[in-house]
């Protein structure tokens, strides 16, 4: 096999122990952590099932069912003939930072993207008209944006402002400039915090197409309401994440948990 860090299953054998935690499952963690620690990283090619198998004493099967969970999390992809490697490693989402989407990235090192699909003059629905407080077909923009990281495309977001707010927000350029940078320094409008739900969902085949997956494939649907300093809803907000691609944490404080989310 070609593992290229320090090849953790070069010495000794991995003791799985019998009791409440199923042996495949104790595969599966100690897999998830070597990848965790980066001692397996993007590329590299795992040992041959039956290697495995000797290194982690257990049976054919065992085997199969840790590393078919770990392809299902997109951590790893197996090729018939060829081996089992892993994948890039999920990007992490901070839910109690209020930042920007691009500045986030490039602090990680990477080089994001946007690609504006559609602008334009709208009128609100019930669901964004409330969601913004205006009452339903009020004058809204709509903007469709693809978000890409490292020329890899990862959330398709549509994203719902009121228009009498913000006029002339359609002729800013709003593919390689930040909107809430625009909303911050044309309108002096700050987002303070914001509200977010977060469920998993089943790609369309169009969401597929654009976030080069497969039809059906999991994703992330996060719905967001974002609020300036005085507590007025500024944006409206329904994102795709890639599901293979994504990982959020939240910040307990106290009985609760934090809701914010990155700017946009």
């Amino acid at each position: 096999w070609n593992v290229t860090s320090a090849d953790p299953f070069a010495r000794g054998k991995f003791r799985l122990h019998p009791g409440p935690v199923p042996m495949h499952h104790q595969v599966y963690l100690h897999l998830r952590e070597l990848l965790e620690q980066e001692k397996l990283t993007r590329g590299d090619r795992l040992p041959g099932e039956r290697e495995l198998c000797e290194f982690y004493q257990c049976s054919l099967v065992t085997m199969r069912r840790a590393l078919d969970e770990l392809a299902r999390e997109g951590r790893l992809v197996r090729m018939r003939g060829r081996g089992t490697f892993v994948t890039e490693p999920p990007i992490d989402r901070n839910l109690a930072l209020l930042d920007s989407f691009t500045e986030e990235m490039r602090r990680r090192g990477r080089s994001p993207a946007t690609r504006v699909l559609a602008a334009s003059a709208a009128k609100a629905d019930p669901t964004s008209a409330d969601a913004l407080g205006l009452t339903a077909g009020a004058r809204t923009i709509m903007l469709e944006r693809l978000r890409l990281v490292d020329d890899e495309p990862l959330m398709l977001e549509t994203v719902h402002l009121s228009a009498a707010r913000f006029p002339g927000l359609l002729d800013e350029d709003l593919e390689t400039r930040s909107l809430y940078d625009i909303l911050a320094t044309r309108y002096g409008v700050r987002l303070d915090y914001a509200e977010e739900t977060i469920e998993p969902v089943a790609l369309s085949a169009r969401e597929a197409e654009l976030l080069k997956q497969k039809r059906g494939r999991p994703a992330l649907l996060v719905y967001l309401i974002a609020y300036d300093q005085r507590g007025l809803p500024i944006e409206y907000c329904r994102a795709l994440m890639r599901g293979d691609r994504t990982r959020y944490h939240v910040n307990a404080q106290g009985n609760g948990f934090s809701a914010l989310r990155m700017a946009t």
